[in-house]
């Protein structure tokens, strides 16, 4: 069978005779006498199935869940448990665990719970070309999303995008900030009025100027024409300044006269113009650093800042490589005229794991690349580029220690931990579902470690 189980167990004499029985049964075997053991594992291989023991040394069923669904979400874990902790088991199922097992463990149970795991592996795959319906409950205007992280961005753009404030998006290149800024204007009441988008970066400091407020005729060399701005096209609609950090600080005094008193004048004339206009806006510099450095004005930020929407990185939010993956695959199979249907699990299996620096935006590249010059209706692994093909996380980073076992485990728990907490705005509720723990788990740890 084309399948790779995981077991997890302490116990030798367990170990071997689980595994011994599930190679009979056709089954790739892969084992781990540790949770830390395991965690490496399935960084480095292609895990269906995870069978793990509950209580451990080091680190728990709930705790190795966490961090088996940080590296993969679509592994599944089956939790062998003592009697007396069948309400932790039950805990971990509410926490992403696909069932558990009592002990002494009946082999031909494990048997059929692998299958019926596996049965339902394979029919979500399956179901994949099917779940545009399902797409339509998570995305906000053709925006692809399940994970948590996402759900959260969507549901404040969803309740700010019929009002007129002002925004303020930030998020690494590449993550979806125009997508965002798009259906905010395309949901909200302008929109079937403009939607205007100044990229910051593209524009020359010398013209930028003239491209936001426009120009009158004669107002500087080579202005032989009246021109209108970014502002009066966008009129009655929404601007996206995009890359706003680059705005000059001679320019920012401007865009804060507009922002305050809704007006703003032509290069080269003193009539003011009303500007009936929503300012959305978007970088991926840290402003408040700017703020600190002086390159960036206080009271511009604080204007530009009234509803912030932070949109985190493709790697923390793992979920939604695979529906993006196959929005891409389909867009590309037909603008190419590719009959390009799937991929394979070892191939999505490396995609998963990938870091993806270029975030949504390099994930898209990668989907072009392999649907024209795939050689057969399923991209394999051999197909990818060779950065993702050779890529190998490593969830712990530069936090690691040298020590011993626990040691490294509750160093790694820590990171885990602090990453959840800043990556959700230091919200405990949404921290502890990203972590796969319960929020009264999560208030625990950090007092445990001395954490603040």
């Amino acid at each position: 069978m084309d399948y790779t189980i995981l077991v997890v167990e302490d116990e030798p004499v367990q170990l071997e005779s689980i595994a011994g029985f599930l190679l009979k049964q056709g089954y790739r075997v892969l084992k781990a006498s540790t949770p830390a053991h395991a965690l490496e594992t399935a960084r480095q291989d292609v895990v269906d199935i995870v069978l793990s023991d509950f209580r451990m040394p080091g680190m728990n069923g709930v705790e190795l869940l966490a961090g088996l669904k940080h590296i993969n979400p679509s592994i599944e874990v089956i939790i062998m448990t003592a009697y007396g902790s069948v309400e932790s088991a039950i805990e971990a199922m509410k926490l992403g665990a696909a069932d558990y097992i009592t002990k002494p463990v009946d082999l031909h149970l494990i048997q059929v719970l692998i299958r019926k795991t596996l049965e339902r592996k394979q029919l979500v795959s399956e179901n994949h070309l099917l779940r545009k319906q399902l797409q339509e409950r998570f995305s906000f205007k053709g925006i692809i999303s399940q994970s948590p992280a996402m759900e959260q961005v969507l549901n404040i753009a969803g309740r700010v995008a019929a009002s007129n404030a002002t925004v303020l998006i930030t998020g690494e290149t590449g993550t979806g900030k125009e997508l965002v800024a798009k259906a905010l204007h395309f949901s909200g009441s302008r929109r079937d009025k403009p939607f205007i988008v100044a990229n910051c970066a593209a524009l020359p400091e010398t013209l930028l100027e003239s491209e936001l407020f426009g120009h009158e005729k004669g107002s500087f060399t080579g202005a032989d024409r009246l021109r209108k701005g970014r502002f009066e096209t966008a009129e009655g609609g929404t601007l996206f300044i995009d890359e706003l950090g680059e705005i000059p600080l001679s320019l920012q005094v401007k865009l804060l006269r507009v922002l305050q008193e809704r007006s703003f004048e032509r290069v080269g004339s003193s009539v003011p113009l009303h500007a009936d206009v929503r300012i959305i806006a978007a970088t991926n510099r840290d402003l408040e650093s700017m703020v600190r450095e002086g390159l960036f004005r206080a009271d511009l930020y604080y204007r530009l800042n009234v509803v912030s929407i932070h949109i985190p990185p493709l790697r923390e939010r793992r979920e939604d490589i695979r529906p993006l993956f196959d929005m891409f695959l389909s867009k590309f199979t037909a603008e190419n005229h590719r009959q390009v249907t799937g991929i394979s699990k070892e191939a999505l299996d490396a995609l998963q794991k990938y870091s993806y620096p270029g975030n949504v935006r390099e994930l898209e590249n990668i989907v072009e690349q392999l649907v024209v010059l795939s050689r057969s209706p399923v991209i394999v692994r051999e197909d990818l580029p060779m950065r993702v093909r050779e890529y190998h996380p490593d969830l712990s980073g530069s936090r690691r220690l040298q020590g011993s076992l626990v040691e490294q485990v509750e160093a790694f728990e820590q990171a885990m931990i602090a990453d959840a907490l800043k990556s959700s705005g230091h919200v405990q509720t949404r921290a502890a579902e990203m972590l796969g723990i319960s929020e009264r788990h999560l208030r625990y740890k950090p007092g445990k470690y001395g954490m603040k």
